[in-house]
């Protein structure tokens, strides 16, 4: 039975959430633990008698703030992340979930957990929706500074991740740049086609709306773009909800169309939700690392849960390595 860690006083709303998101999980999937690693005595309240059997809690008093700088997380060995992690490393639990400081986790995963072999710099993961499905995008935060190398192996762990944790058949991949044509770009991104143009399924430079038209599955960019690209489209995304929320209002005819848009926006609403999704996997270390979304409610916990359990189902790492190897310069 797999034991999933989970750093249950990061967030920004406390453990209820993220407790309740456990439990929601645990109703649905029998077939794993849970370490709440925190304060025992805000934890215990929030956990029913039945449930005791199958949630273990590690006490412990500290807890890394979301202002708190991530070089400080090694030093802290006695935070619930740091803790959590400790547990991952020891082999005691099989993969880590948290909503907590993202640097700290990342951190913490990468010198505690390690790299897996091949992998000079992890990534951080996130999927975006399309019509039809999602793109995975990566990386959109790990690394600001990226050479041709580290964008070819996010190449391969991205395809990786899309075929054995997606599911996907032979996913098509895409390197992010300002045109389609092999001469754009920044001196960075045309070295990095040239190595990831060995790829099978490299289907060349794609553009920002092709992130979101499901042109590709994987689309490969460094940190800096990836996380500005990231927020901007949350920012749109949110913006044109609350543009047409403000003219459906105004307008006495729009009235009746808004009954009959409700299901449309509610549709809507599951692609753009980061819930629907759980949190970012950290593709790189040696365990299963999901980074919830620090305003994460119950249902995008017991999906970064389930996000955690199908990763540690897979031979994800193993493949990772083979073809690191396989397409070593």
């Amino acid at each position: 039975m797999l034991k999933i860690a989970i750093d249950a006083m990061g967030g920004d709303f406390g453990p209820t959430p993220i407790v309740e998101g456990v439990l929601a999980a645990l109703k649905k999937d029998r077939h794993f633990t849970a370490i709440l690693v925190g304060k025992k005595d805000e934890l215990l309240p929030l956990i029913p008698q039945k449930f005791s059997d199958r949630i273990i809690i590690h006490d412990c008093d500290d807890v890394i703030d979301m202002h708190d700088h991530a070089t400080d997380a090694l030093k802290r060995k006695d935070s619930s992340a740091y803790k959590a992690i400790q547990l991952v490393k020891d082999k005691e639990a099989d993969a880590y979930v948290s909503a907590g400081h993202s640097g700290a986790s990342m951190s913490l995963a990468t010198l505690r957990i390690g790299r897996i072999k091949g992998v000079s710099r992890p990534a951080i993961a996130t999927l975006l929706p399309t019509v039809n499905g999602a793109t995975l995008v990566l990386d959109v935060g790990a690394n600001v500074d990226c050479d041709a190398n580290n964008l070819k192996e996010f190449a391969i762990m991205g395809q990786a991740y899309a075929h054995d944790v997606l599911d996907i058949d032979n996913p098509l991949i895409g390197l992010l740049s300002n045109g389609e044509e092999e001469s754009k770009g920044n001196e960075v991104s045309k070295e990095a086609f040239k190595l990831i143009n060995g790829l099978p399924n490299f289907v060349g430079n794609v553009e920002g709306n092709d992130i979101f038209n499901g042109t590709v599955d994987v689309v490969v960019c460094d940190g800096f773009i990836g996380n500005i690209m990231l927020k901007t489209a949350e920012g749109v995304a949110d913006t044109i909800g609350k543009i047409i929320k403000d003219n459906l209002r105004r307008s006495l005819i729009s009235i009746t169309g808004a009954v009959l848009m409700r299901k449309v926006f509610k549709k809507l609403k599951l692609k753009v939700d980061y819930a629907e999704y759980g949190g970012a996997p950290l593709i790189g270390v040696k365990a299963p690392v999901i980074i919830a979304h620090g305003k994460s409610n119950a249902k995008a916990i017991k999906n970064a849960i389930f996000q955690a359990i199908a990763t540690a189902d897979s031979n994800l790492n193993l493949h990772i390595e083979e073809k690191l190897k396989q397409f070593k310069d």
